[in-house]
Order: structure tokens, then sequence, then C-alpha cells
């Protein structure tokens, strides 16, 4: 409708709470519901394949029921049969594919009616996340670049697909437990996968060449599949049942998954949800143009009821139909504080207190304009979130290897001078003393994620090639100083607490060949290069072993609003150097608020921690009692070995970090 002006009395009257819109379907019958409040006459057209040209089979006018919705029931079974509207709003007729559809032809067109139930792989009913470890470390993971490399032991049919997590190496499921690369993060150890975005969305022809890519942050179909990632994108079943054996596949192999989410905006501002209610969805300014906090052109209108219902509403189909484990929402500063609490609400009512992670970006690209009465869900508005909603830390990220944008700015690891008392907030979740009122206060390390690297921006190693040895340099090349200023970065935010995040590859050096931005990049330039699993195996071992020691130090995975005392007698012995004590006993509450059903109990009940960024060894004094060094610059596996430190002091080597710990009862707390 034109020059439609939003106002509460509208969702007042009109919005509607019923969870059944969309094509409901069984082998009795198909139900299809849209709500479309503007239309004078709403026409639901049938086809015999995703060929509406070709194949129309019948136009049925829908009948309007109470606030705003349209509804006809088909008796018969309809699986597998294409559909869309034909909406007629001021005279003019449009057509429309369903918002709320749960299946689709090939590149998001028309929509297509599914009986889910038969979308199941075998044994789907019986599958579920697997037990809650102690801590969250989270792999983030793009489809296309997990297996596209030709040395990731995945079969060519199946690279860049949902397949390649189920695939074998000789293309059948005998010979071993897991698929290689599923096999490769069930080793290192980490307890989520990441996925990029994974609906269906826009720039990819998904019955294109293969070397097409995007990340996958313009949303299409909400409520289905990317067909891209499918061995067959015509057939609107196949993009859903490879979905679930893949997130079926990880959850056998202990690993939990995440779905990356973009509700903030649509892939145009000519979206389904546009055409059904035409100036509703889509955020504007007073003057009436679009706007753009998004760089998209498409902002949603977060914070009205239909729009918010349609989110909580995903949230919890993907949730419910695809066993998903957790939710990264994008630009999370677009939605509101209000939303993100009713998502987590309803999350914890349906599936227990915590149980699914959910964490996003608490920034956005820039002002839009938000409804009154709602709070961004921004950085500066963290303190109202719920406290089981992480964001992104940003300052972490920083402090520790520099400004994201510019190459050239040096963090803590790599030459940064005067951040030792950053790196110091950093530990405790920027949750201990603040310096300045206007820092970072998130109230609780459990609403901080710790990171270095992601898909945005320069990978961690690009960033530290190019502060160190200049952008042209040889992204591939060995770099003694770049190691050693890697294993230090993860040293650092692996001994920080909160949430664990990592971009997938950081742990063996992954370069994108100093691409900042490559988000359409060829798949050579994007993908894993796991022959570096092997050239790079020194850097790998000591990520894992971080892995393994993180787990065995509750100091640091402990997510109660009091973690943040654990930390004592923090120094700053030289510029560069970093010291401080940790206690490092079980807590009874942290146990119960980890969900975890086994927990082991700490063998060391404080740890002494020190990073040396400095250019030089630092001689640090040790207290009185007995230590031992459980990692240091080279390995991280010293624990294993449990040699002791001796005492009077210890030597930091330059470039470097040090975990100790003190041994003691393993009592709780």
């Amino acid at each position: 409708m034109k020059n439609f002006r939003y106002t509460k009395s509208f969702d007042e009257e009109y919005a509607y709470d019923g969870k059944d819109l969309g094509a409901v379907c069984t082998p009795e019958g198909t139900d299809f519901r849209l709500w479309a409040p503007f239309a004078e006459k709403v026409e639901l057209c049938l086809y015999g394949s995703e060929n509406r040209e070709e194949s129309t089979l019948q136009r049925l006018e829908m009948k309007p029921e109470k606030r705003g919705v349209w509804h006809r029931r088909i008796p018969g079974d309809l699986h597998g049969r294409y559909y869309d509207y034909c909406i007629v709003t001021g005279g003019e007729a449009l057509y429309t594919a369903d918002p709320y559809a749960v299946g689709c032809g090939c590149n998001g067109y028309p929509s297509m009616v599914v009986d889910l139930r038969r979308t199941d792989p075998e044994g789907f009913d019986r599958d579920h996340a697997p037990e809650r470890d102690v801590e969250n470390i989270i792999y983030e993971l793009h489809i296309k670049d997990f297996s596209y490399d030709p040395d990731s032991g995945v079969p060519e049919a199946c690279r860049g697909k949902y397949k390649a997590f189920t695939a074998q190496p000789d293309g059948n499921a005998e010979g071993r437990e897991f698929a290689p690369g599923v096999a490769y993060l069930k080793e290192l150890g980490i307890t989520h996968v990441h996925l990029l975005p994974f609906f269906d969305y826009g720039f990819l022809d998904e019955d294109g060449d293969g070397r097409q890519f995007n990340w996958g942050y313009d949303p299409v179909n909400y409520n289905i599949p990317e067909g891209s990632y499918a061995t067959d994108a015509h057939d609107g079943t196949v993009r859903i049942r490879e979905c679930k054996e893949m997130i079926r596949a990880l959850h056998q192999a202990g690993i939990r998954v995440i779905m990356d989410v973009v509700y903030n905006h649509t892939h145009d501002a000519d979206s389904w949800l546009e055409r059904t209610a035409p100036g509703y969805y889509c955020r504007r300014w007073e003057d009436g143009t679009l706007a753009n906090g998004s760089a998209c052109g498409s902002d949603m209108a977060v914070g009205r009821k239909m729009v918010d219902n349609y989110i909580a509403d995903s949230v919890m189909y993907w949730a419910r139909e695809y066993h998903l484990d957790g939710f990264r929402f994008d630009l999370m500063g677009l939605l509101t504080v209000e939303l993100m609490n009713r998502i987590r609400r309803e999350l914890d009512q349906e599936f227990g207190k915590g149980e699914k992670l959910l964490y996003g970006e608490p920034w956005r690209a820039d002002d839009s304009p938000m409804e009154s009465g709602t709070h961004a869900a921004l950085k500066e508005n963290v303190q109202y979130l719920d406290e089981g909603i992480a964001v992104f830390s940003d300052d972490t990220r920083d402090a520790i290897k520099g400004h994201v944008f510019y190459e050239e700015e040096p963090g803590f690891v790599n030459g940064g001078k005067g951040m030792e008392k950053q790196i110091l907030r950093a530990v405790t979740g920027w949750c201990g003393e603040a310096a300045d009122p206007g820092d970072f206060r998130p109230g609780s390390c459990s609403r901080v994620v710790n990171y270095v690297s992601a898909h945005d921006n320069f990978t961690l190693w690009d960033k530290l090639v190019m502060s160190f040895h200049g952008k042209e340099a040889d992204f591939t090349g060995e770099y003694e100083d770049v190691l050693r200023a890697n294993k230090l970065a993860a040293l650092i935010y692996f001994t920080c607490q909160g949430h664990l995040f990592l971009q997938a590859g950081e742990e063996f050096g992954r370069t994108k060949l100093g691409d900042g931005n490559s988000y359409r990049s060829d798949p050579e330039i994007n993908m894993l290069r796991w022959h570096q699993t092997v050239e790079q195996a020194e850097l790998l071992a000591y990520y894992k072993g971080l892995i393994r020691l993180r787990k065995k130090l509750p100091g640091l995975w402990d997510k109660t609003a009091g973690a943040a005392g654990r930390m004592s007698q923090a120094r700053i012995p030289a510029p560069g150097v970093v010291t401080f004590r940790l206690d490092n006993r079980l807590r009874e509450e942290q146990i119960a608020l980890s969900g975890c059903k086994k927990v082991p109990e700490s063998c060391w009940k404080e740890l002494l921690i020190v990073y040396n960024a400095s250019e030089t060894p630092a001689k640090i004094t040790l207290p009185e009692e007995e230590w031992t060094v459980l990692a240091d610059g080279r390995s991280t596996d010293l624990w294993e070995k449990a040699d002791p430190a001796g005492r009077g002091w210890i030597e930091a080597a330059a470039g470097s970090g040090l975990i100790l710990g003190c041994a003691g009862e393993g009592s709780r707390g």
C-alpha cells in the first residue's frame, strides 16, 4: 500500500500471533495462510514444477480471515507441489513467494509445499545435541570454504556442499566413523561449529558455476536452506535433507551447531515480506526514504509486532526442525534488546535455560530509526541484555592485534605501546575495574565473546604479516616473528574469561593473501588450505593444547557474575609485560550455570599467567608456592609432564606467554 505510515494502533488491529502462517502440509491436505493486511484479493497459484510459465495447474481464490490473514485449504497430498501468490492491492496485481515457506525451487522461487517429516534422514528423530562441555569453544566456518580445496579429502562431487560433512574419501559411508573434515574438527577439540549463513540467500545462481562464492549475508528465504550447497538445487527437498544430514553428522562427532542468522535486512527492499505487506517490513525515515543501517538499503523494521514475530518464529523453527544449538546474529545492533530477550526467553522455555547459545555483533553500519519504546541491541546497551546473550568483544580483538581496519596499526602482540591495562581488562571480560566511565561494561563475562579473527576483515595471520612486513609481503612465507605473535595472541584470548571464538583455519595460519573483504572473492582465496595443517603443524599443536588446557581451568571458564573477582595481583612489571594471579578453584555456582554433567575437578588451585610482548626476555618473580609450568611460548602441553618451575623466579621469553599452576586440593571453593 503506497504511503503506508506505521502506527502502534495498526499492530493492535492487525498483528497476528498464530503459528500457522505458510503452507502446513500433511498427507491429508495443506493449509495455506498468508498475512497480507492491505490486500483486496489474494489468489493461490499452484504449479506442476518450478517452471511456472509451463506448469500452472490452478489459480484459487483465498478467503480473508481476521487480522489480515488469508486462508485456503486444499485436500490431498501436495508434498512437492510448487506455489506462489498473486496479491491485488490498490487494483494492481503482484506475484510473490511465501515469506513463511519452508521449501522452494532453484534460486528461491517459487515456493514449495513440503511435508517436513519426509525430508528427515533416517534416525533424525533420535538426533540430539551432544552433552554440553564446561566451555564454549566456537569455530566459525563457511560451508564452501570447508571442503573446496582438493586436499580436503572430500570427493569432488561433494566439495563445497552439505555432503562434505558426511561423504567419505571413497564416496561412501564405509571405512571410517567420520568424514575427513569432521574427523579433524573432532580431534581439534572445539565444542561448536558456527556456520556462516546457510539459509537461502541472493547473489548466487544455484544452478551455476561451482566457482561462485559469497559469504551469504543477503537473505531471500529465511526458513529454507541455501540451494548452492545441495547436490540438486532443483528438487526442493534435497537441500533440506542434506542440511539435516550435515547437522546430524556434526552432532554424532560431539559437536554442536550454530547458525549465523541475518534478520537485520533483506537481500533487497523488494522482498517477499514487503510484497505481502508493502511499507510494513522495511524501516524508513520520516521522509519515507529507506533506512540504511545495514549498508544494504533494506533494514528490517524490528520493533513492529509482525516483524518481531517473524524473526522469533524463524529462530524457533530452525531450532526445532533442524536441531540447531545456537544462533549468531549479524549486525545485532539493528535488532532490539526487547526482541533478543524474547528470543532468549522462548528458547529457554522450550529447550532449557542456556541450552541454546545466543550471541551477536553489538554494532551496525550506520544509524537507523528505532521504534519508540525499544532499545537497540548495541554495545552501549549490553547491560540490558539477558546474561544468556553474548556480544563480540571488539575491545579484546583490537587490544591484542591492533585496529581491525588498518593493517599498520598494531596491538599488544605486534608492537603496540601502552596497551597493558587494556589487556588486563580483557582478561576479566571487561568486568574488572574500569579506567574510564565510558569503558565497555558488560556486567558479566557471560555476555562476552573473545576472539582475534573472524570471516570479516584480515585473518589474524595476514594482519600480523602486514604489521611486521608490510602489505606487499608474501603471506605464505615463513615468518618466525609472525608465528611467535600468533601464538601469544592465541594464549592471551584463551586465558580471558568469556566465550571463545576462532575463525576456521586460524589454528594453522590461515591466509586470504591480504584480502580484507573476501565476501565474494574467488573460492581459492577463501578456502581452507588443508596442506597448511602439515606446514603449520607447530601452530596447530599449540592451539590444540590451548583448547585442552582451557577446559581444565575453571577459573577461566567461569561465567558467573563473580568471575572477575578471581583475579588478583595484576601487575605491569615492565612495558609490554603483564602478570596476574587467578583463583582456579571450582565453585558450585559455576557448575550449575555451565549445564555440564561431567565437570572435572581442578588440578591447580591457583594460576599465574604472564604475557610478554616485549622484545626482551622478562624475569618474573614467583610467589612462594610451588609452581608448575602448564604452557609457554613453545608448547601448551607442558601440564601433562607436571615439571616444577622451581622457586624464586622464571623467565618469560620475548614475545611469548606463560601459564603456571599451583597444585593444591581440587576442592570446590
